[in-house]
């Protein structure tokens, strides 16, 4: 079958650091092509290339045979190419419908906005997505996995003949994912071609055709997914073999660091139905406590709580090193020893046109300050530490953090923490969208914080990696621990059957 779009060696720079060295791409209808490598190999730089994001490159994009030259990403949707982009772009000022028909909006035959039709076009669109939220929500309300769906919706708008979806499932649950797979089969079977980036080898192998491996800004490897195996494709990704190994089971509690007792933290929604429901539990001396639940199951909400963020909807006793601490403001949450690196790197993470250095010293300014100036060689004594502990790649300390890789971003984010020396340490979603072995590096850094004295709470939606990492795990469902295991005794069989609400079929 003749390909639908093509490029030709495309070569891409920033700041005089190669994104991308002579890469040819060959995309055919009806297949799925998995765009893989570590963070930082040039996936999204090549996909933004070809939806016309990025317009300024050396090389050739052909559709349908024919050259051609985006000078914007609109020209790319006119020709029938989207892409769901790996971090959001969604303004949180308006309403659900209004993103979703941003720069394609309806009129009505007298040129006015018809927004009853764009509120309906985006109800039958979210219910093809099986998201149940209101048209006219403001996107700033809704979570971050809803705001994933709502992406997709975007991209689902225009009948597209290329998409492009950069970790898509990075943020949605598992039910989520399975509407998107069938979406996915429904293109294919439509003559679509779709790249698909994901961290996430199993759904890799599940769902695509073709792998094409990216390292270093150049294709390593390729072909059918039926002719390479996980650990080719592993070793073609990192060149080199990665193993996560389970970290051995710890001994008694040495002492305990933080005790959470019936938080309770109200619902403005829903009265009946509060966000966390009479939640207790303790965290040890250097324990790495694990945390799972789909979905809307109050994960986030429990860290946001103990970081001081709904002071005014909490109720409950929240103790640290044995004394009472009812943070008004993450301000105090900090002072006393408490650490967040959030869910939604992008919002609540970093400071994007700040530059890599001037993000990782946010949280210590007095350690980069002489006689109450900021000084630029202990910016650089700061920067020179934390890139080299945690292989940050950058092109120097100057350079914009926008322009880093997901990965390599949220490696900043943990340095800024980890240079204050937390107390507790809250991971949420650590390692999102995140590659093979840049996960394999946080938890060993995970792991030597813990061994430290470091009390580190990790939320995430992935269950081997939770397996992988914690001395105990607790399950949540609805607002409610429904569960807790020892890690030796801990399966995914069990933590999937504590985190199914009780009104569910098992």
């Amino acid at each position: 079958m003749a390909a639908l779009l093509e490029v030709k060696d495309i070569t891409k720079r920033f700041s005089g650091v190669t994104a991308l060295s002579a890469v040819n791409l060959s995309l055919e209808g009806g297949r799925v092509t998995a765009l893989i490598g570590e963070n930082g190999a040039g996936k999204s730089t090549l996909l933004k290339i070809m939806s016309g994001v990025y317009t300024d490159y050396e090389g050739q994009i052909l559709f349908k045979g024919s050259e051609v030259k985006f000078t914007r990403p609109k020209d790319a949707q006119d020709l029938g190419i989207s892409i769901i982009h790996q971090e959001l772009n969604l303004i949180p000022h308006l309403s659900v419908a209004q993103n979703i028909f941003l720069g394609r909006e309806l009129l009505n035959a007298l040129g006015f906005l018809d927004k009853s039709q764009m509120i309906r076009k985006t109800k039958t669109l979210l219910e093809r997505l099986k998201l149940d939220v209101d048209p006219t929500a403001l996107v700033g309300s809704l979570k971050v996995g809803q705001q994933q769906i709502v992406e997709i919706a975007k991209a689902l708008l225009v009948e597209s003949e290329v998409v492009f979806m950069d970790e898509p499932t990075s943020a949605i649950g598992e039910s989520e994912v399975e509407v998107l797979f069938e979406i996915i089969e429904r293109l294919k079977a439509e003559g679509k071609a779709i790249v698909y980036i994901s961290h996430k080898l199993d759904e890799l192998f599940a769902m695509a055709d073709d792998l094409v491996v990216l390292r270093d800004g150049k294709i390593v490897g390729e072909g059918p997914v039926s002719q390479i195996s996980r650990a080719q494709l592993i070793n073609m990704m990192a060149g080199r073999e990665v193993k996560v190994v389970k970290k051995t089971s710890r001994s008694a509690c040495p002492e305990t660091v933080l005790e959470v007792k019936n938080l309770h933290l109200f619902n403005p929604e829903n009265s009946a139905r509060p966000l966390l429901d009479d939640i207790s539990f303790t965290l040890c001396k250097g324990e790495v406590l694990g945390i799972y639940g789909l979905m809307g199951a109050g994960r986030t909400e429990l860290c946001e709580s103990l970081f001081g963020l709904h002071s005014k909807a909490l109720k409950g006793s929240i103790r640290l090193d044995g004394e009472d601490c009812q943070f008004k403001s993450p301000i105090q949450a900090i002072a006393a020893g408490m650490a967040l690196v959030p869910e939604d790197r992008k919002r609540d993470g970093i400071v994007p046109g700040m530059s890599v250095g001037k993000n990782l010293s946010l949280t210590v300014l007095e350690k980069v300050s002489e006689l109450g100036f900021l000084s630029d060689r202990l910016h650089s004594k700061l920067y020179d530490k934390h890139t080299s502990s945690l292989k940050i790649k950058s092109s120097g300390e100057h350079q914009a953090i926008k322009n880093l890789s997901g990965g390599n971003q949220q490696k900043v984010i943990l340095g800024k923490w980890i240079e204050r020396n937390p107390k507790v340490l809250m991971l949420d979603e650590p390692t999102r969208g995140i590659d093979v072995n840049a996960k394999s590096e946080i938890y060993e850094l995970i792991s030597k914080l813990s061994a430290e004295g470091i009390s580190i709470l990790v939320i995430s939606s992935e269950i081997p990696e939770i397996l992988a990492i914690s001395d105990r795990i607790l399950v949540m469902a609805e607002g409610k621990l429904t569960a807790e295991f020892a890690s030796g005794e801990a399966t995914e069989n069990n933590i999937m059957n504590a985190c199914i609400p009780e009104n569910l079929p098992q």
